[in-house]
């Protein structure tokens, strides 16, 4: 079998990157920028550092921002209508995965209009065309939408989030700006980084894990391991080492996919609302204990990463439980909650039954039933 790897055309990284949009776009010959953003990012001023470059620049946009923080099918179809109603020929994403989660789906259905019924985008629809060329420019260090082939809806109606992979809807330009980052408040620095540490730590044992997104993950796990608890602090180089960290870990997860601690992460979030970082931060410890068996010695080099010494003088179970260990201490350290208050027994089996559905759920080392599912739920409790 062969292993793909999908990247970006083209990524910048550092203080300053913005300024390369403006080179971008006007050098692939684009007319008009579709600007994805969402209010409190407008509100606050950071989508207009980027505007600020194409006014500069003389280059037409328009800005788009009904997207909500878990973006709904209704966020996608009211783009897809503004797209064209604003004549743009190519968009901007600024923000988290919402902003760019959302330009995905609406890239796609415009250059795939018989996909228009978004949750026909679920899983791997068998879209044809690329989507319109997207520019994203993350604002904080922890999804890698950027640099992914993945987007999360959430189905309000339905009370579920549903994944699609699709490799046209790739980004061709990522632009990663630490200074883009700058204004994330302490709670969603930390919880955008705990999700970045799951997909490096499930990409890194999920069952189509291979050499080349061995080399991402570990790296990532490296970076974000050491760099997080500085980034909460608002030190630069904890800013610095999250925006990196992120990417690589997005490198190696979007070419091999994650496990459940994901898919149960999107059934949090759908349900409950639960902030998507905070979710998979709740969750990895507990799966991380669930599939140690079918990891062989990945969680040593797990443990290794994350800094822990003397790991080659460990059995398999100290080394096992090091890692976990160590994953469960950066959570609490930089403020992640131990235990989701919202969760209901009566919930239980609905929960297990959607995350056991998740696309993500396919990958995880260890098969769960909808049994083991809601047994691990029920340890958040």
């Amino acid at each position: 079998m062969a292993n793909r790897i999908m990247l970006n055309e083209t990524s910048y990284h550092g203080a300053g990157a913005i300024q390369e949009i403006a080179t971008e776009a006007k050098a692939r010959g684009y007319k008009k920028a579709f600007v994805c953003s969402d209010p409190d990012l407008i509100k606050f001023g950071v989508t207009g550092k980027v505007t600020d470059v194409l006014d500069g620049a003389g280059l037409a946009y328009e800005i788009y921002s009904d997207i909500k923080a878990n973006p709904t099918i209704e966020n996608v179809q009211h783009g897809v209508a503004a797209f064209k109603a604003a004549e743009a020929d190519y968009i901007i994403a600024i923000g988290g995965g919402s902003s760019m989660d959302t330009a995905k789906a609406i890239g796609i259905i415009i250059a795939n209009p018989e996909f228009e019924d978004v949750r026909s985008l679920e899983g791997t629809a068998p879209t044809k065309n690329p989507c319109v060329p997207i520019i994203a420019v993350p604002t904080t260090a922890g999804t890698a939408a950027e640099v992914t082939i993945n987007y999360v809806i959430t189905d309000v109606e339905k009370k579920r989030k549903f994944v699609c992979v699709d490799p046209h809807d790739m980004p061709v330009i990522a632009v990663v700006d630490p200074d883009m980052m700058a204004s994330m408040p302490k709670g969603l620095t930390a919880s955008t980084g705990m999700d970045a540490l799951t997909h490096a730590i499930e990409g890194y044992t999920t069952k189509a894990a291979w050499e080349m997104t061995d080399m991402f993950h570990l790296k990532a796990i490296e970076i974000i391991s050491r760099s997080l608890r500085g980034a909460v602090a608002n030190e630069k180089e904890g800013r610095d080492g999250m925006a990196l960290g992120q990417y690589i870990a997005g490198m190696g997860f979007s070419n091999v996919g994650l496990g459940i601690a994901h898919s149960m992460a999107h059934t949090l979030g759908a349900v409950y609302d639960t902030p998507h970082g905070v979710a998979c931060a709740m969750m990895l410890p507990i799966v991380m204990e669930y599939n140690q068996e079918c990891t062989g010695e990945k969680y040593r080099e797990i443990a290794r990463a994350m800094g822990v010494k003397g790991v080659d003088d460990m059995s398999v179970d100290e080394y096992r439980k090091a890692a976990i260990d160590a994953v469960r201490q950066l959570s609490v350290d930089v403020g992640i909650p131990t235990k989701l208050e919202a969760l209901k027994e009566e919930d239980l089996q609905f929960l297990a039954e959607s995350a056991h559905a998740d696309a993500c759920a396919p990958g995880n080392p260890k098969d769960a039933s909808v049994e083991d599912l809601k047994e691990l739920f029920r340890k958040l409790m």
